[in-house]
């Protein structure tokens, strides 16, 4: 799990607000632990709403077992031939985000995330004009509400998706409807399992940046891990890193140097990640 910065709910960050937004940015910093023990090792309206309708389109529920989209939250148009639909919000906005359309507002998003990347959303679901995102803000498995104001998000695709399967501890990737690379993974030990769902990646980082523990590089997942080691005290936030092989860790997935750097250079901020048993 990766080691927790600033406040585990919520950053600040002084940029300028919109009409709907306060002072704080919220995302949730981070955990992980492997065969060293608990010290930190494992550990993201367009112009024209009618141009954001056309991009929204809701695939029908797939009739065969070829993709990772069957189980969990479907996204938004992943499997047509222009990808899945991420929202990045712009420099300088601040959108509220909420449990349900309309409903509780439960913090605020900036343009960065906790570890100061881009903060980009998958879009999964559309409700007139407010978006179903996939967000670190919010438990895993429940999706964050943004209101779409004009100007605030930039729009774009990504054309891949990653699946883990933690019995074979195996990670593909996914690109329309193919298999186009498959990862020996390890996975969470007994006690501190990696939690099943639909994530995305939020982060791309240099694991020298955070310690030797971590090899070459670091992808931060949207999920936390809700059952950390006794006596840790650090973030709960999911990741792809380096570490040992087989079921090790508190919770984040490990690969080889050669995978992590191939995810780094293919896999897109704001893609998702289906982890299932």
């Amino acid at each position: 799990m990766i080691p927790a910065v600033d406040h585990a709910y919520r950053l600040y960050e002084p940029r300028k607000f919109s009409p709907v937004a306060g002072p704080n940015s919220i995302e949730r910093p981070s955990i992980e632990s492997s065969k060293r023990g608990v010290a930190p090792a494992d550990l993201l309206l367009v112009a024209s709403l009618f141009a954001l309708t056309a991009m929204l389109v809701h695939l029908a529920a797939p009739t065969g077992v070829h993709s990772p989209q069957q189980r969990h939250t479907r996204p938004v148009d992943s499997g047509g031939a222009g990808g899945a639909v991420v929202a990045a919000v712009k420099p300088g906005w601040r959108l509220a985000l909420h449990s349900r359309p309309n409903g509780q507002s439960v913090g605020i998003l900036g343009s960065r995330t906790a570890y100061g990347g881009p903060l980009t959303l998958p879009v999964v679901r559309k409700r007139g004009d407010w978006l179903g995102v996939i967000t670190a803000a919010m438990p895993n498995g429940r999706l964050g509400w943004v209101k779409s104001e004009p100007g605030a998000l930039a729009f774009g695709r990504v054309q891949l998706e990653l699946e883990t399967d933690l019995s074979r501890q195996l990670l593909r990737v996914w690109s329309h409807g193919r298999v186009v690379r498959r990862i020996r993974v390890g996975v969470g030990r007994p006690g501190t399992s990696t939690p099943t769902g639909r994530f995305s990646i939020t982060d791309k980082m240099p694991g020298k940046n955070l310690g030797p523990y971590y090899g070459c590089c670091l992808l931060a997942l949207s999920g936390n891990q809700p059952h950390p080691p006794p006596g840790w005290s650090g973030g709960a936030r999911l990741a792809i890193h380096g570490g040992a092989y087989g079921a090790v860790s508190a919770g984040c997935l490990h690969a080889s140097t050669a995978d992590l750097r191939y995810l780094m250079r293919r896999v897109r901020l704001g893609t998702q990640i289906v982890i299932h048993a």
